[in-house]
């Protein structure tokens, strides 16, 4: 059977035009407790401060609803991925500004839902939280490193499975040398 894509009235133009703003995706990526969710949420209540549209997904609540049948192998890892790209491309399409946070340790995953996203153009902006292995091990808020050293936690992103810096990453975040502050106020200018 083959699928058609069904043509509306209504465009993404039209949805923008009406948020006064364009809708896009600004996707976090970088290791587990290295800030993302927190610098999201920050970003997303300066935006809707200022009168933006937008929505946040983050990695630990899709995966307790729309992802909930996936594991972390490497080919269920890529599908989260695709699947949050997937709604990431509908809800920036109605005109939203999307945050996502997302570990999304493997650049062909990346690549992949920028392409799927925008097509290769400047709808995607990926900011890299740049923090050290360390330093995301002695936030551990989850404690999840403490049980990968421990061996209860196989496949963990940084210990047991690797996480691939970004080669050219739109915007990189030190959580280090940064304030929270500092960091929405940076990507607010590149946005």
């Amino acid at each position: 059977m083959e699928l058609y894509p069904q043509d509306f009235s209504i465009t993404r133009q039209d949805r923008e035009r009406l948020n006064g703003h364009a809708g896009k995706v600004v996707w976090f990526t970088g290791l587990s407790a290295s800030g993302k969710s927190t610098l999201a949420n920050a970003l997303e209540t300066e935006l809707h401060r200022r009168g933006k549209r937008t929505f946040l997904l983050d990695g630990d609540n899709i995966r307790q609803g729309l992802n909930s049948d996936l594991g972390f192998s490497e080919s269920d890892r890529a599908e989260n991925i695709r699947r949050v790209a997937e709604v990431s491309k509908l809800m920036s399409d109605a005109g939203l500004i999307v945050l996502t946070a997302f570990i999304s340790p493997f650049r062909r995953d990346r690549a992949l839902a920028r392409q799927l996203i925008c097509g290769g153009g400047g709808r995607f902006c990926e900011v890299y939280v740049d923090t050290p292995l360390e330093t995301c091990e002695a936030r551990d808020p989850k404690g999840l490193y403490k049980k990968a050293r421990a061996g209860t936690l196989p496949g963990m992103t940084g210990i047991h499975s690797p996480y691939e810096i970004p080669e050219n990453p739109d915007i990189v975040v030190h959580t280090t040398h940064q304030s929270i502050e500092m960091a929405v106020r940076t990507l607010l200018k590149k946005l």
